[in-house]
């Protein structure tokens, strides 16, 4: 045993997280989600706006890393339904849009666990794959933020950051050049796509079935017309 053994002469850089992950994902009410979907399907687009929530939150409980998911909705049936799988309902949702309530979320995820790595995830990924989404996480820096864009490059589906930063959400329309502008790190990562793949319309649904839609989305999409 060296000096060196005991005492490194080089700085140990820190150890990205790989567990104790909270999730949270912002979810409105079904009343009104996935209205460019309306096209397409029809009576079934809030059935599916609940499935795809369905698929996502079962997914990320499924993921290796990920102790918790949050769920921020004012929706009576999807949080009922959510929160049987597993996921905390944040039902006192603030005014204010999206940005504001992933915000809310995040701080009810660290008033839980305070010390625990943070990312928001869409809810719109009906064909999100466990372990793509333990390689996004796991490819977060140590100390910082990062996020990983939409399957267009314009938009963010997961936005994450570790202790000690603050989140920062600037989703919507052209929010990778927002996140970038922001400092966080952009994630380019291969093979990940089930977890890039939010599904806005008809077109978006059939590339996520070709991923392989989640167990909630699949009978659904089944009846519906090919898009």
């Amino acid at each position: 045993m060296t000096q060196d053994t005991v005492r490194p002469s080089e700085h140990v850089a820190p150890v990205a997280p790989t567990a104790g992950w909270s999730l949270v994902l912002p979810l409105k009410p079904l009343s009104t989600a996935k209205s460019r979907l309306a096209p397409y399907a029809g009576t079934h687009r809030a059935g599916l706006a609940l499935s795809f929530a369905l698929d996502t939150v079962g997914a990320a409980l499924a993921t290796p890393g990920v102790d918790r998911v949050l769920v921020v909705t004012t929706d009576a049936e999807a949080g009922a339904r959510l929160a049987e799988l597993g996921a905390a309902v944040v039902a006192d949702e603030p005014g204010g849009g999206l940005n504001t309530a992933l915000s809310h979320g995040a701080a009810a995820a660290r008033a839980l666990a305070p010390h625990a790595p943070l990312a928001v995830l869409s809810a719109d990924l009906p064909a999100l794959r466990p372990a793509e989404l333990a390689r996004v996480l796991g490819a977060v820096p140590p100390d910082g933020r990062a996020f990983l864009p939409d399957s267009p490059g314009l938009g963010t589906t997961l936005l994450a950051c570790t202790p000690g930063h603050p989140l920062s959400p600037a989703f919507g329309d052209g929010s990778r050049a927002r996140h970038t502008a922001g400092g966080a790190l952009e994630l380019r990562l291969a093979d990940v796509e089930s977890v890039r793949r939010d599904v806005d319309t008809g077109a978006d649904l059939g590339e996520a079935a070709t991923l392989g839609l989640g167990p909630h989305t699949r009978p659904l999409f089944a009846r519906l017309p090919r898009p």
